[in-house]
């Protein structure tokens, strides 16, 4: 617990610094960042909710393909060298 409360000291103390050196641009980046906490919108927007549910139900009636995870490194690997 103490680890964890220092971390987030030395985090609040790490923005504030930053804030306090901040142009306008980064900080009405942060002021829409609370804005959106403080308005509790969702951080996922439901179309994309909408979308995996659409995805879902055709990969379900097997009408696109799926991977295992090994076919998947492999093509990783084969096409971005990952």
């Amino acid at each position: 617990m103490e680890k964890t409360m220092n971390t987030s000291i030395a985090i609040r103390d790490k923005i504030h610094q930053f804030v306090d050196k901040a142009d306008e641009r980064i900080l009405r980046i942060l002021e829409a960042i609370v804005d959106t906490e403080e308005r509790g919108d969702p951080v996922v927007p439901e179309f994309f909710y909408q979308e995996l549910d659409k995805d879902r139900e055709k990969h379900l009636k097997g009408e696109i393909p799926s991977y295992n995870w090994k076919e998947v490194k492999s093509r990783l690997i084969k096409n971005h060298g990952l």
